[in-house]
């Protein structure tokens, strides 16, 4: 174990979240980040409990969210971490639909695309972590019809039963776009995308005047070597569609609120945390890869740990 220096923590990583950013991190599309060097940690997001403190505020005992990396083990700086509480179960909510993935589904359905109620709203990649919790979060703030697109007829069903989406469809299958405008012959007023590529053409041509799309991923072009054209910039015009750019970082000032928040969703029920689980930090690489062809139900979690040692 390395030192703990003055002003960090010593963690105990028990639950690692994998996330597709990582991907991109890794193929140096993330923001302008620099991709880690061959021998280096690769990056990620972990809830762990304090072993050592040498901060202020913060016991042996205490959990913390940080960027802890793909290790069991770690040494952070206090002033990098977030504290959670135990209120919210299971714990690693706090990496999925109570945490960066929640968030990023409210800020784009709340801040941005200011969803009303009434109106009609499609989330692409909506059994993943952030889709899956967007649907949830879309009709808690009053959507009146909420569809998924999914890539299986097994996420589609974990769509509607367990998210309460309203309907979800397969585009893998070749009828998938009339299913599409049958679902909305209003249009779309919100279409929360995670996707890109095909999918954001097809709810682009199926929005209705005055939509709003939130672009939060790109899940269609992570294998991509060359990212492909885009869509037809006439049909935005069109429509006189709004297009937001949803950066979670920007609303980071708003994490604990937002957990809170969603802590009372799941505790009552609104909000359901699903989670694709596999025990043992041996087994990310293969998990991660799951994750990258699209085939996780739900929040993509590692088990490095137990929680209470």
């Amino acid at each position: 174990m390395p030192e703990v220096r003055a002003g960090e923590l010593l963690l105990r990583v028990v639950y690692l979240s994998l996330d597709p950013y990582v991907g991109s991190i890794l193929r140096g599309r993330h923001m302008g980040e620099a991709p880690p060097e061959p021998g280096n940690v690769i990056p990620g997001r972990g809830l762990g409990q304090v072993l050592v403190s040498k901060a202020p505020g913060y016991s042996a005992g205490d959990y913390v969210l940080a960027e802890t990396g793909w290790r069991d083990h770690a040494v952070v700086k206090a002033d990098c971490v977030r504290r959670v509480g135990t209120g919210i179960a299971p714990l690693s909510a706090y990496l999925g639909a109570a945490g960066m993935p929640g968030l990023t589904a409210y800020a784009g359905l709340h801040h941005l695309a200011k969803i009303r109620g009434g109106e009609n709203v499609l989330i692409s990649s909506a059994a993943g972590a952030v889709g899956g919790t967007a649907g949830q979060i879309a009709k808690i703030l009053g959507a009146s019809r909420v569809i998924g697109l999914a890539g299986s007829d097994k996420k589609c069903s974990l769509t509607v039963q367990n998210y309460g989406f309203d309907d979800c469809i397969n585009y893998r299958t070749p009828d998938w776009q009339d299913k599409l405008r049958a679902a909305f012959p209003q249009g779309i007023d919100v279409y929360f995308d995670n996707v890109g590529g095909e999918l954001l053409m097809a709810a682009l041509t199926n929005l209705a005047h005055y939509g709003r799309i939130v672009l939060c991923g790109l899940a269609s072009q992570y294998h991509a070597e060359e990212r492909p054209a885009g869509p037809n910039p006439g049909l935005y015009i069109a429509k006189r569609a709004q297009l937001f750019g949803l950066v979670v970082y920007d609303f980071e000032k708003e994490q604990d609120a937002y957990s809170e928040m969603a802590g009372e969703w799941i505790r009552q029920r609104q909000l359901v945390v699903m989670e694709d689980r596999v025990d043992g930090l041996e087994n990310a690489p293969h998990h991660f890869e799951k994750l990258m062809r699209g085939e996780n139900l739900g929040k993509a979690i590692v088990v490095v740990g137990p929680e209470a040692q």
